[in-house]
């Protein structure tokens, strides 16, 4: 029986991020099929097919072929546990892919190398920063024509600011890809796919040294001195290999390839499981020391939440990131913002929407909680209350799109209530209700504006909610930090289209259209104390 630490070090827990279309989730899809967790993937392109991504599970997701939510994924391979975290590479759902990176212990950065670094690259890249965890890069679709493989590399040092050092190298791209140089066994790997676009079996790898004669025949003459002659500029110029500088997150490893036609991907997940870090530590807030993983009491935090992935149940289900000791399903356990004891009676892993029961997991593991409605996301579990850590909030986007939603039958007024508290309850929106005014209608607002159909295709299918939805001028939020007793806001001096509103736990805020109104109402209002950033979630 291997023990808490052997356990502990197998884990590799890494977000997957991207540009949307860069092929994010089609990378997801065939590194579990390497493993043996599926046996066909779902090209997001076929979706006119019964086939999908394993990750996307909601119907939007199916429909549009986009992911919009975080799905967690965890499989075997070799002596390893891994768990991928795959995030909604769309710009409106950052948020969301934020709040996924502080459950990371790495991150796989997937680049299109026909088009290069991208904005929502350039900003998810820079959350992977703040944590100084390791990136690595997978250049993808090869099997496309690309860019010159030193552009894209002088592209990922110059805009994100990060050293790059290529594991393997492309031999030509579209239809004149033959395959990549790995730099480490100095031998070509020529891939033969099955002839269709979405293999699903995995490729055939023949090995051949550089400068053999006999890859002429295999890749051609032309691109055999191609790539002789670029190996010798990338040998002779190139930063070194620093895994010190991998760990730290100032040197991203490049691999190219291509998970459609699987190019490239084995070799990137055995290479990634080599040098990807076993579960990092985290900061008690309380004390301010690290709390190691391999330490025995138990302790996580909730990064997601999401409601009804089973549309058969009406069930909420918290994500929690394991960060030392070990998850025994039944244990007794300590709700740090709660102050409550909670027994842990049910703990899932998660293939998206396919759960299964678990009964023991480690630090670095994720586990799905069923959440009767008392935790928030940032929320801390530990042991108990004489061991009590605290991990840090989980900070909140400001909205940056507001729209009113108004239930169209009134007699659902239940339903309509329920839905958006719940909705709310994940993060992906906040609602705030106008001071004095019901429940009828609620003020959303959102970071980006398709979170906004996606609330109202929800609160139909999950709720059975129809609803009116009107977008609102607002484009600045501001928190009252003044208490009640402190400030009357009913006769604040504001301009006329300012809105004054509370969110679900009686917070006090104002919405602005332009900075021009939040500069009116502090110089009219001497006394009123106004904050760009509040502890927003639910």
């Amino acid at each position: 029986m291997p023990s808490l630490q052997d356990q502990i070090a197998s884990r590799r827990t890494f977000a997957i991020i991207s540009h949307p279309d860069a092929g994010k989730t089609t990378l997801t899809e065939k590194l579990l099929l390497y493993t043996g967790s599926i046996q066909t993937a779902g090209s997001v392109k076929g979706k006119a097919s019964a086939r999908h991504a394993v990750s996307d599970w909601m119907d939007i997701e199916k429909e549009r072929g986009i992911s919009v939510t975080s799905s967690v994924l965890q499989f075997t391979y070799g002596d390893f546990c891994v768990n991928i975290l795959d995030t909604p590479g769309h710009q409106d759902f950052s948020e969301d892919t934020y709040r996924t990176l502080m459950a990371a212990d790495a991150a796989v950065m997937v680049i299109d190398g026909a088009k290069g670094v991208e904005a929502q690259t350039i900003k998810l890249f820079k959350v992977c920063t703040l944590r100084h965890i390791p990136i690595f890069t997978f250049v993808n679709k090869l099997d496309h024509d690309t860019r010159d493989p030193f552009d894209l590399m002088d592209e990922i040092e110059q805009v994100l600011g990060i050293h790059t050092y290529p594991m393997n190298w492309p031999i030509g791209s579209g239809r004149n890809f033959k395959g990549v140089f790995d730099r480490q066994s100095r031998r070509v790997l020529a891939f033969q796919g099955d002839g269709h676009a979405n293999a699903t079996k995995k490729v055939q790898e023949i090995e051949a040294d550089l400068g053999d004669p006999k890859l002429d025949d295999l890749i051609g003459q032309e691109n055999h001195q191609t790539l002789m002659d670029d190996i010798e500029l990338i040998d002779g110029g190139g930063d070194d290999f620093d895994e010190d500088a991998v760990r730290t997150g100032r040197l991203t490893p490049v691999f190219f390839g291509s998970a459609l036609t699987n190019f490239g991907v084995e070799p990137f997940l055995k290479d990634f499981l080599r040098l990807a870090p076993a579960p990092l530590p985290y900061r008690d807030s309380l004390t301010g020391d690290l709390v190691e993983p391999a330490e025995n009491d138990f302790s996580g935090f909730v990064f997601k939440i999401q409601a009804n992935m089973d549309k058969n149940h009406r069930d909420r289900i918290a994500f929690v990131r394991i960060c030392s000791g070990q998850f025994q399903r039944g244990m007794d356990a300590y709700h740090v913002q709660g102050d409550r004891k909670l027994k842990l009676a049910t703990g899932t892993a998660m293939m998206a929407d396919d759960r299964a029961t678990v009964d023991t997991a480690y630090a670095g593991d994720v586990v799905g909680l069923f959440d009767p409605g008392v935790f928030s996301i940032g929320d801390t579990v530990c042991a108990d209350a004489k061991h009590k850590v605290q991990f840090p909030a989980i900070p909140t986007f400001a909205p940056e799109h507001f729209a009113r939603i108004t239930q169209v039958d009134t007699l659902k007024r239940k339903q309509f209530i329920k839905g958006v508290e719940e909705l709310a309850q994940e993060g992906a929106i906040q609602i705030f209700r106008e001071m004095g005014m019901g429940m009828e209608s609620v003020i959303v607002g959102v970071v980006g504006v398709l979170q906004l159909d996606v609330l109202e295709r929800r609160l139909n299918s999950e709720y059975h909610v129809k609803v009116r939805r009107d977008g609102l001028p607002y484009s600045e939020i501001r928190w009252i930090t003044n208490g009640p007793d402190e400030i009357d806001v009913a006769r604040l001096n504001l301009s006329r289209d300012t809105c004054k509103v509370e969110d679900m736990r009686g917070n006090r805020l104002l919405l602005f259209t332009n900075e021009w109104n939040v500069n009116w109402a502090v110089e009219r209002n001497p006394d009123l104390r106004l904050s760009e950033f509040g502890n927003v979630t639910i």
